[in-house]
């Protein structure tokens, strides 16, 4: 089974959501990866430190937007922002989650923390869901 995170931008709640799912996840038959809807910036130095506070490893700093590859490979399409349209991606008969989890300002580290924290509650709770007894 393959779980694509989407957000806007690939820099930050797909990103966090895919390396926290990474470090959980027990089954390694589940994969993850993230994308975006609009390639944009590296992820911002607050974001790495918040991750690195929490030894959560990146897979990469780079965004990356979604083509018809990595929709091709998703079994279930989570997508983590509050301003992406779930329309978009309804035509690929994927099975889709929407999170509605806002952005905030890469200078704001206390915002940085706290959707870290949603976005780890929230994958702990998809690993419950895909099977895991305990994360």
């Amino acid at each position: 089974m393959n779980i694509l995170f989407i957000c806007r931008h690939n820099r930050f709640r797909s990103k966090v959501a895919e390396a926290v799912f990474n470090k959980l996840n027990k089954n390694k038959s589940i994969k993850a990866e993230s994308a975006g809807i609009i390639k944009d910036i590296p992820v911002s130095r607050n974001v790495r430190k918040v991750m690195r506070e929490k030894k959560i490893k990146l897979k990469s700093v780079k965004s990356r937007r979604f083509n018809a590859e990595i929709i091709k490979r998703a079994d279930i399409i989570v997508i983590t922002a509050d301003n992406v349209d779930k329309g978009i991606f309804e035509k690929f008969g994927k099975k889709i989650i929407v999170w509605k989890i806002s952005d905030v300002s890469q200078d704001n580290i206390a915002g940085i923390r706290k959707r870290v924290e949603i976005i780890e509650k929230k994958v702990r709770s998809l690993l419950i869901l895909l099977g895991h007894k305990k994360v």
